[in-house]
């Protein structure tokens, strides 16, 4: 979800405010996947290489976070949403990591949707945890070295429960991933938006649904 501080300097407004318009975008992302039937969104919130960022700015987005929860979770729990985390958001401190914990225990039993949402996130810690979590298993010899193959890895990474990554959408423009579900995305189809987080809405979010149901997955076949 890129792009809320060049939305915001475009129209000289602070950052925080670009933050706010993309929680709204969220609402409408949100809706749309619901009616469109998606099994399972995730969301790039925050990601590790956030912290560099102004401490009035963490402070602002933490604030909203707070906001979020307080005004959604009900709807969120109305519409069939499981919420859950990947990341380590417990370095928000005690109190919104409290905050979240409960949230996600609240609408644990929901079915219609997962909303999957990265806080204190990066793809390239969560790949080397994955193999810290491996390599001490063969150590105690739990499992056997030669034994570690794609599908070892797989259920050490936060997304296990998750099912397989069909489609990454990225706005703003950029044209990386960066550092997020970066093994996950091995045959994702990838989906680069020139529009600001902002301005994302069920159209952009049904249009992206589109490209993906016009393309061709040879998963590395003809």
């Amino acid at each position: 979800m890129d792009g809320n501080g060049r939305w915001a300097k475009k129209r000289g407004l602070p950052r925080v405010a670009g933050h706010r318009e993309g929680a709204e975008a969220v609402r409408r992302t949100l809706k749309a996947a619901v009616v469109a039937g998606v099994e399972c969104l995730t969301l790039y919130a925050f990601s590790s290489e956030n912290w560099r960022r102004s401490e009035e700015e963490v402070t602002d987005l933490k604030g909203l976070m707070r906001f979020y929860l307080e005004r959604e979770l009900d709807e969120l729990a109305r519409e069939g949403v499981k919420l859950r985390f990947i990341g380590e958001p417990s370095a928000f401190g005690p109190e919104l990591w409290e905050r979240l914990q409960l949230a996600a225990a609240k609408t644990a039993d929901n079915d219609k949707l997962t909303l999957n949402v990265a806080l204190n996130y990066g793809s390239q810690q969560e790949i080397a945890r994955a193999a810290q979590i491996l390599a001490q298993e063969a150590v105690d010899g739990v499992i056997d070295s030669a034994a570690i193959d794609v599908a070892a890895v797989e259920k050490v990474l936060q997304t296990a429960e998750l099912p397989p990554l069909d489609l990454l959408v990225r706005t703003s423009g950029e044209m990386r991933l960066s550092n997020f579900l970066l093994w996950q995305a091995a045959y994702a189809e990838l989906v680069f938006l020139d529009l600001l987080w902002p301005d994302f809405d069920a159209d952009a979010f049904n249009g992206a649904l589109d490209q993906f149901a016009g393309r061709q997955r040879r998963f590395g076949g003809r």
